[in-house]
């Protein structure tokens, strides 16, 4: 019989997911436990210095979405020494995007806020439990796999700008190459005191003493203050309607849930089968309508159902779901990581200050304590009620074309999980539209707006993992081949 399934961006963290399945863990557990694992599996995707968002569906269809994403730091900061961002770019082959690092490019972090609040309020295993094997995997290395090791050869530059970070993927002056091994020795012990100690270590102890003490001194904003006055909250996930089924994605002031549902509920006026020309228009509607007013709108009370009303009438996921029903969809991300690893704290913080996608109008934009507007969303499919599909996705703005997608193929195209999620892709951006081979462009032509075709799938266009149920009550799972995704069903 099977206990669940993992859907998770490396083998290594599905590993983690089948063992805290096989160790009687439900799904909120084995999530928790392949987000811990992916910490040392895939190192600048994720990590203690991270943010996240997590979506718990129960059998009955109650739901809950934690949010322990970025906050804009600055607490008592001294802002006139803020550090310069450090402007990097990274060629995905097909396209160039500049993403910024450095001290000052780093947020409040809440990875193990969340995970810790997660294990006490969902999980069914001691804490301890789930990451004591995700210390070992830090304190032992994990070997590059082809996907990891394209992800440090991309961000090469950030992760040689300073010598911390150089220890650990250029040791010796050599970037670690496919292979490699990635040992964080310093992130093992961090690991095994979130388990003994749970988050307090990490807001109001000595590792967020040393982390506020090392960013003063290099002209970073996050404070004590900020650290201690982070809060993981618990959020009521938006619900729409798509062909039958109820959707729950994240709700603000996370962007992109309100995003998905817009486009999904735009598709779903139409009986037809979307096709590139139709999932073309719905991108673009939600790409036109993330505004000044609606970045801004996203931290008022009741902002999705008027925004929804009015218009329908560097990142790594995991997807899990247990023989019990219990649904969890999480995402975490350090964006392309600052480069800044604090000594002594197993940490290497977040860049999400310098990510455009999360400050579209202008960096260090927003208010002090603000989460910020990420494109995260963690999303679960209900059907009568019950779970039927965990589904999320890496990849910045991409994000919320790649869920729209893989939902669709599932849903109106009849594919299974694997196929929906290595089908090939289109994303809407800034006026271009960006292709896989093996979509029909030609209708897409006909629009006002650039075509950039791709030679070849691409870590681009995302990295959906997907955990799912059949009618017949039958688990699977798929994880993206573009990030060296993996899914296992633990019996």
């Amino acid at each position: 019989m099977a206990l669940g399934v993992t859907a998770a961006g490396h083998p290594v963290s599905v590993e983690a997911g089948v063992r805290a399945f096989e160790a009687g863990g439900n799904a909120v557990d084995a999530a928790i436990a392949a987000v811990l694992a992916s910490f040392a599996a895939e190192p600048l995707l994720t990590g203690l210095g991270a943010g996240g968002l997590m979506m718990i569906a129960e059998p009955d269809g109650r739901a809950t979405c934690l949010d322990f994403f970025v906050e804009a730091p600055g607490r008592g900061a001294d802002h006139s020494r803020r550090a310069e961002l450090l402007p990097w770019e990274v060629d995905f082959g097909d396209a160039v995007q500049v993403f910024n690092a450095g001290p000052a490019s780093a947020g409040t972090y809440g990875t193990a806020a969340g995970l810790a609040h997660a294990s006490k309020r969902f999980g069914s295993l001691p804490l301890c439990d789930l990451t004591s094997p995700a210390a070992r995997l830090a304190r032992e290395g994990v070997a590059l796999n082809a996907e990891q090791a394209y992800v440090v050869r991309i961000l090469e530059g950030i992760v040689t700008s300073t010598p911390e970070v150089a220890d650990i993927f250029a040791p010796g002056g050599e970037l670690l190459r496919e292979g490699g091994s990635v040992c964080q020795p310093e992130l093992a012990d961090a690991l095994d005191r979130l388990g003994a100690e749970g988050a307090a270590p990490f807001h109001t102890g000595d590792i967020a003493e040393m982390v506020a003490a090392w960013l003063a001194e290099r002209g970073g904003l996050i404070t004590a203050e900020d650290l201690a006055g982070y809060e993981v909250v618990e959020r009521e996930p938006i619900t729409s309607s798509y062909r039958g089924r109820s959707i729950l994605t994240t709700p603000p002031p996370s962007a992109g849930g309100t995003l998905v549902a817009l486009a999904l509920g735009r598709l779903g006026e139409n009986e037809s089968d979307p096709d590139p020309l139709a999932l073309v228009q719905a991108m673009r509607e939600a790409q036109d309508a993330r505004t000044v007013e609606f970045l801004d709108g996203l931290a008022e009370p009741g902002f999705a159902d008027r925004f929804l009303g009015a218009r329908l009438g560097s990142t790594t996921h995991v997807s899990t779901l247990d023989a019990n029903g219990l649904a969890c969809s999480v995402t975490c991300s350090n964006g392309s990581s600052s480069g800044v690893v604090v000594p002594g704290t197993g940490i290497h913080l977040n860049n999400m200050m310098g990510e455009q996608d999360l400050n579209p109008h202008g960096f260090h934009q927003h208010p002090v304590g603000r989460r910020l507007p990420s494109m995260m969303t963690p999303t679960i499919v209900l059907h009568d009620g019950a779970p039927v599909l965990a589904v999320g996705s890496a990849g910045s703005n991409r994000i919320r074309s790649a869920i729209l997608q893989t939902i669709i193929g599932v849903i109106d195209h009849g594919l299974t999980v694997k196929e929906a999620v290595e089908a090939p892709r289109i994303h809407f951006e800034a006026g271009v539209v960006y292709g896989e081979p093996g979509v029909d462009l030609a209708g897409v032509r006909e629009l006002d707006v650039a075509v950039a075709e791709f030679r070849a799938p691409n870590l681009f266009f995302g990295g959906v993992q997907a955990a799912s149920r059949d009618a017949a009550g039958v688990l699977d799972g798929a994880g993206d081949s573009r990030r060296g995704g993996a899914a296992a069903v633990a019996r």
